[in-house]
């Protein structure tokens, strides 16, 4: 049995839903492109080199903890890559590109098996130790896998936001591609806590746009198979959920938590989800691009109404964004937004 350490104490009283003033920080794709740390490492090495050579994802993902000061680091990885173990090829030019796409049951036979399959996904594991060892001792540090509906999206239309009706209409060949696909993220799962993540977080960037009845067929269900396994160690964002399916979410059995975006009044959400565990979010990630004086209104505009809860209220939160941190984005918003957050809850 795995069990769990937390090296971040603001980040063990979210999950563990003790209240407290001040709370933990950090942001989806805080490790990336709109990074002066990053863009020098990509001048000498490719995406697929940054994640794959268990060094350089470390050294990666450590750049935006000591630039500023985050309380969570992230794996630095792409979700497509347990496609990739599965032998569909992997490509970035510069976005990825699969080797094959599947139309039919009859396509699931070009995949490996997932004893073979995972053998593949090793490197993430690796990549989880040698990050741990280069963080600092009080930042915690969770993995990061793809949804099932979004994997089975690229892999069979190439894309997560392409037409989605052969995936609506076609049950037997979803349940027979999740057959395969749900066993390898389990391992994959395991694979990443073994190596010192606390929590995996699953990353869903197709599956808002499903109906409920969908959503409780291609992500509630697999997901609560998942949480079976590892109870309490599985965290759930869906890009652009509905209230309907934050629902289904917040009833996952031993979910850790859950990430919404900025549509959503995290305040509103705390009162009427909380409870049952973190719930990260959700600062519109696009305010980051203006002026400092027009950014620091509204962020104390976002934020002081979540300061006066109660902190029993709004135990469980993560502070962070709507989404990821957008290519582009200054660093000195970045620097700003984690400054004032946590000016604002020490008052």
């Amino acid at each position: 049995m795995i069990t769990t350490k937390y090296y971040n104490e603001k980040f063990a009283n979210a999950i563990q839903l003790v209240p407290q003033n001040v709370p933990p920080i950090w942001f989806m794709r805080q490790a990336g492109r709109y990074h002066s740390h990053y863009r020098k490492l990509k001048e000498s090495y490719g995406f697929m080199e940054l994640c794959k050579q268990p060094e350089l994802a470390a050294e990666v993902a450590l750049g935006p903890v000591k630039e500023f000061g985050f309380d969570v680091s992230i794996l630095f990885s792409d979700l497509l890559f347990p496609l990739e173990a599965l032998g569909m090829g992997l490509t970035y030019d510069p976005g990825p590109k699969l080797s094959f796409s599947l139309t039919s049951t009859t396509d699931l036979q070009k995949l490996k098996p997932v004893d073979e399959a995972i053998e593949d996904l090793y490197f993430q594991k690796e990549a989880v130790i040698r990050t741990r060892e280069v963080l600092p001792n009080d930042v915690s540090l969770i993995g990061f896998v793809g949804g099932p509906f979004t994997l089975m999206t690229y892999a069979s239309i190439g894309k997560h936001d392409g037409n989605l009706s052969f995936i609506k209409t076609n049950r037997e060949f979803v349940d027979s591609f999740y057959s395969i696909l749900i066993p390898l993220l389990k391992k994959n799962i395991e694979l990443q806590l073994q190596g010192g993540a606390e929590v995996v977080m699953m990353f869903d960037t197709a599956a808002g746009m499903l109906d409920p009845n969908h959503f409780r067929r291609y992500v509630t269900d697999p997901i609560s198979e998942l949480t079976k396994s590892f109870p309490k160690q599985i965290g759930y964002y869906a890009k652009n959920s509905t209230e309907a399916q934050l629902r289904q979410i917040q009833s996952i059995p031993n979910l850790t938590g859950f990430g919404v975006d900025h549509r959503f009044s995290i305040e509103t959400i705390l009162r009427e989800f909380g409870g049952k565990g973190f719930i990260q979010g959700n600062f519109d990630q696009e305010l980051l691009f203006a002026d400092e004086t027009t950014l620091k209104g509204k962020i104390k505009e976002y934020l002081l109404p979540i300061r006066d809860l109660d902190p029993k209220e709004r135990a469980g939160w993560v502070a962070g964004l709507g989404h990821g941190v957008l290519q582009f984005t200054p660093e000195r918003s970045v620097h700003l937004l984690i400054e004032e957050t946590r000016k604002v809850f020490s008052a």
